[in-house]
């Protein structure tokens, strides 16, 4: 059965951060999700979930400055110290919210990278990600790795699912899967039954999105219905995070999950 969890830097921005856990469990999410979790204390965290009955299903390690520019810790030689710090910081949110997976975002390779550059920043990105795994095996925690377009994230280290499956390979970890977003493999590479097949004994996640535009994942070129059968099919039990940019309002773009148990009611401002 398809698990949807609701994410909610994208998702009932109409309310305040915390009002969104109230939101989203009343038009049906189970499960949310969210880029960070780091400007609220755990104890409000904690409450915002418990109240309505939610689980927290992932949040991401802290990327760095976030304002200006930085997309992610783990690939940058020379910021080693400031990403074993992330690491442990992720750990104490996740096991505060119960949280089991976290994703630790690749970075941004520099300007006109070489490949003698490019080649140094897969060296941290794998050293670090030995670390992380490491730390978040003690405490029975997966991470994640996610390829992103580099249409919306130019730079970004982490592309492809072949990719990601190298990055696997070469760190060795039982606790390192891939966090497969269906909008960003349709950018890079399309194909999206055909990669999730291939992929499915690695992923920890799944996220979608409307392509081109982002927006409901019934608009756009992509036949979701199709696809999460598919995924169903070949016996996913985790989370589909619902990442996309509502076209108007939250609960009245609703519509296409009432296959997966949302209502499309919405809490009273």
């Amino acid at each position: 059965m398809i698990r949807l969890a609701a994410n909610l830097s994208m998702l009932f921005t109409e309310h305040d951060f915390l009002d969104r856990f109230a939101a989203a469990a009343a038009t049906g999410f189970q499960g949310v999700e969210y880029l960070f979790p780091y400007a609220y204390s755990t104890e409000d965290l904690r409450a915002a979930l418990d109240s309505p009955g939610l689980s927290q299903v992932l949040f991401n390690l802290p990327p760095g400055d976030w304002d200006a520019g930085e997309r992610g810790l783990t690939s940058l030689p020379g910021r080693e110290a400031e990403f074993r710090d992330s690491v442990a910081e992720a750990l104490h949110y996740a096991e505060a919210l119960d949280c089991p997976r976290v994703h630790a975002m690749a970075g941004l390779l520099p300007e006109n990278a070489d490949e003698t550059t490019r080649a140094a920043y897969w060296e941290t990105y794998i050293s670090n990600l030995r670390y992380a795994a490491s730390e978040f095996s003690k405490k029975g925690k997966t991470l994640l790795v996610e390829p992103i377009n580099p249409r919306d994230m130019p730079r970004f280290l982490l592309n492809t699912q072949a990719q990601a499956r190298a990055v696997l390979e070469q760190v060795g970890a039982k606790n390192l899967r891939v966090q497969f977003d269906l909008y960003h493999c349709q950018i890079v590479e399309g194909d999206l039954i055909r990669n999730l097949e291939t992929q499915f004994a690695n992923i920890g996640h799944v996220q979608i999105a409307g392509v081109p535009e982002r927006h409901e994942p019934d608009r756009g070129e992509v036949n979701y219905p199709a696809v999460l059968d598919r995924l169903e099919a070949l016996g996913y039990e985790g989370w589909v995070g619902c990442e996309y940019r509502p076209a108007g309002a939250t609960a009245a773009g609703l519509s296409w999950g009432q296959a997966y148990g949302l209502t499309g009611q919405v809490l009273a401002r």
